[in-house]
């Protein structure tokens, strides 16, 4: 198993090389969302640091984000982490069934290919092996693989 990298106790990071994915724990819901930023700081350090453009961030202890801070990531911080590393980034978020459920029948839910043209991706997912899966799939060393 992957060391633990020492992290606020709001995330966990682990980088997983042996599936180039650099996975993120969130472990409860901030009470104010500027607790948010610095966490999503240390993940592009270590994602710059690692060269790892494929995160999966696990969300199941944690509500959506609000407005603000999900017009902060769409809008400036995942373009600026993709430019950073050079590469488009792909993200799977992990939620609960239930809070999954309810993202993708939301009104402003946007489906991954509204990101097609975007410097990177996301998706939402209620199962980790079909997140994990998801994430593979747009390796290139491991496109066609099993």
């Amino acid at each position: 198993m992957p060391d633990q990298l020492p992290t606020p106790p709001l995330l966990t990071l682990t980088p997983r090389p042996d599936l180039d994915v650099l996975l993120g724990r969130w472990r409860y819901q901030p009470a104010d969302p500027a607790e948010l930023r610095p966490c999503y700081e240390q993940l592009a350090d270590q994602a710059l640091a690692t060269g790892c453009r494929f995160w999966l961030q696990d969300l199941r202890r944690r509500a959506a984000p609000d407005p603000e801070t999900k017009r902060w990531l769409l809008e400036e911080y995942y373009p600026s982490v993709a430019r950073r590393l050079g590469q488009r980034l792909f993200v799977a978020y992990l939620f609960s069934p239930a809070m999954h459920r309810q993202i993708v029948e939301a009104p402003d839910y946007a489906p991954p290919q509204a990101y097609a043209a975007s410097p990177y991706a996301l998706d939402f997912f209620g199962d980790e092996g079909a997140a994990i899966h998801w994430l593979q799939a747009h390796q290139p060393a491991r496109r066609g693989t099993a």
